[in-house]
């Protein structure tokens, strides 16, 4: 699953392990998901979301 969060995260100056602690989840989830390896509930991209100040669509839904 292409997405946008590795991106996002960086422009924010956050790291995996700092978006981790604030989302609830570790390190190595935000390391998958951000690889397009682990497909994440809707709980956690909304999360993420709020935390990177973006939508949903911002980060996971893929424009044409």
């Amino acid at each position: 699953m292409k997405n946008n969060v590795k991106i996002t995260r960086i422009q924010a100056s956050i790291t995996q392990e700092q978006l981790a602690k604030r989302t609830g989840v570790t390190r190595q989830t935000i390391g998958l998901i951000e690889k397009g390896e682990y497909n994440p509930s809707l709980q956690l991209c909304v999360s993420i979301a709020k935390e990177l100040n973006k939508t949903l669509d911002d980060l996971f839904w893929e424009v044409e």
